[in-house]
């Protein structure tokens, strides 16, 4: 995080940039209206690395611009998906959301939110390639039956709805389980985030498959699902950062009384 925030008599001043933010547009020209939690502005109000505050920053700010607008992203393209460049940006200090330097109790709280919602995007999407490949795998006819009468197109649609149902479980159980005003719910968030987001993509890649050259142009969907979920493997944290997060937080739990890992929600 390199963007700074500097007290300034009645004021912050803020100066930096923000990459890869959602909603950062909507007309590619200008900004949206505020940027809050997930979008938040959140800058280092000192020297310490957990010494960071949010703001409430709005359009028209002096010194808060649009950057650039990414384009041509693989997927999830109904998203805008910009930079936000502050320049000598003045903030009024009743704009400092919290106390300065507490904010990020509430920036990991808000990303263990994040994960949870992302991993029941990836069901949602995996759930959409059930439905479509297996309406597909009814209807087409091949060799003069019907596909779903093969065993390689009847094991990827049985392992994909198993898969489903078992993302299925796993998110609910985590959103019922979490309290939105707490934080330490990591293991769980990033744990169902990784197992959804590889099964989503994985279930899409079969949906492909099944469908054959059909499930590679738009026309059937799944092409597009295939690519909104390999998003779900960056954005929130990567599939590489929930390995690092998990091992980090079953191993603080070694020796600790009782069962020591998650499935103590169960």
């Amino acid at each position: 995080m390199k963007t700074t925030a500097v007290k300034d008599g009645d004021e912050y001043v803020l100066n930096g940039a923000k990459m890869w933010i959602t909603n950062g547009t909507v007309d590619g020209v200008e900004t949206g209206d505020a940027y809050l939690v997930e979008a938040s502005v959140y800058a280092r109000t000192g020297k310490g690395s957990r010494d960071v505050s949010l703001f409430l920053v709005e359009k028209g700010m002096k010194g808060f611009s649009l950057g650039q607008k990414i384009e041509d992203k693989c997927g999830m393209r109904a998203s805008m998906t910009a930079e936000l460049v502050f320049q000598d940006c003045r903030v009024p200090a009743s704009n400092l959301v919290g106390e300065e330097g507490k904010a990020t109790l509430c920036m990991m709280r808000n990303l263990e939110i994040e994960r949870v919602a992302l991993a029941a995007m990836s069901l949602g999407i995996a759930r959409r390639c059930v439905e479509e490949m297996n309406r597909y795998a009814k209807e087409r006819h091949a060799f003069g039956a019907q596909l779903n009468s093969f065993g390689q197109i009847q094991r990827f649609l049985a392992e994909s709805f198993a898969e489903y149902q078992a993302g299925r479980s796993y998110v609910y159980q985590v959103a019922r389980n979490l309290k939105l005003d707490s934080v330490g719910n990591g293991l769980d968030a990033d744990g169902v985030k990784l197992y959804c987001g590889q099964m989503g993509k994985n279930v899409a890649d079969r949906a492909i498959q099944v469908m054959g050259g059909y499930g590679y142009v738009g026309e059937y969907n799944v092409e597009r699902l295939w690519r909104d979920a390999k998003l779900l493997e960056i954005g929130g944290g990567t599939n590489e950062a929930h390995h690092k997060n998990i091992v980090r937080d079953l191993s603080r739990q070694v020796g600790a009384a009782g069962s020591s890992v998650a499935w103590q929600l169960i």
